[in-house]
């Protein structure tokens, strides 16, 4: 008796999602589709699929301060090194000032980048650059 293989049709999909994107951002859509072994369309709609529910900006905000705060921890240590041993009081104030300036870091560094990509996206659109502030 031969077996019978029970093969299951994707769902019907008749509904549309789209967004304009300048020729850099496409290029690399489509390089990462092809990295992925995937037509565009099929990569982005497992990219949005896959995106986390809530919170997902803030998650890397987090980890971007908590980077930020480990690098100004370990510079200040590099920096401290050669003058002998650090008391528990001085760590605490090293520890207690990367902690007081990472979010606001790495919000500054997260805008940069967005205006650093909104200014790439005017240059090749040729469009006016506007500041903003």
């Amino acid at each position: 008796m031969q077996s019978r293989r029970c093969s299951l049709k994707p769902p019907l999909r008749t509904k549309s999602v789209g967004t304009k994107v300048s020729e850099a951002e496409f290029a690399m859509l489509e390089e990462r589709a092809q990295a992925a072994g995937l037509t565009l369309s099929e990569w982005v709609r497992e990219v949005l699929l896959a995106a986390p529910m809530d919170g997902a900006g803030e998650t890397g905000e987090v980890i971007l301060a908590e980077v930020l705060a480990l690098r100004t921890l370990f510079l200040n240590l590099q920096f401290r090194q050669g003058q002998g041993p650090m008391t528990e009081a001085e760590m605490r104030g090293l520890i207690e000032r990367a902690d007081a300036v990472k979010g606001d870091r790495a919000r500054e560094r997260l805008e940069a980048a967005r205006k650093a990509v909104r200014n790439a996206d005017e240059k090749e659109a040729g469009e006016p650059k506007v500041e903003e502030g």
